[in-house]
């Protein structure tokens, strides 16, 4: 799925794919979120939204069940625990 890299509220890049219908959100904290059963249509109209962080909290957010796909590693991809337990 390609990613827009965005700056808006907590967003910080959204990808659909037409296919299986799925918008993919990532947030400032690195977290990402799929929805499933995501129009077309919406996809459009939250892409080209003037205000997209209102656009999805007001319809995507509260219209949809998200699903937690990834975390931001922390340290950079390096286990913190690693300098411990070497």
């Amino acid at each position: 799925m390609e990613m827009t890299k965005i700056s808006a509220g907590k967003l910080r890049a959204i990808g659909y794919d037409t296919k299986i219908r799925t918008l993919r959100v990532e947030l400032d904290d690195g977290s990402a979120l799929e929805y499933l059963g995501v129009s077309e249509d919406l996809w459009r109209r939250f892409k080209s939204s003037g205000s997209q962080w209102s656009f999805y909290r007001d319809n995507i957010e509260e219209e949809f069940v998200p699903k937690r796909v990834s975390a931001k590693p922390s340290g950079g991809g390096k286990n913190p625990l690693d300098d411990l337990f070497k």
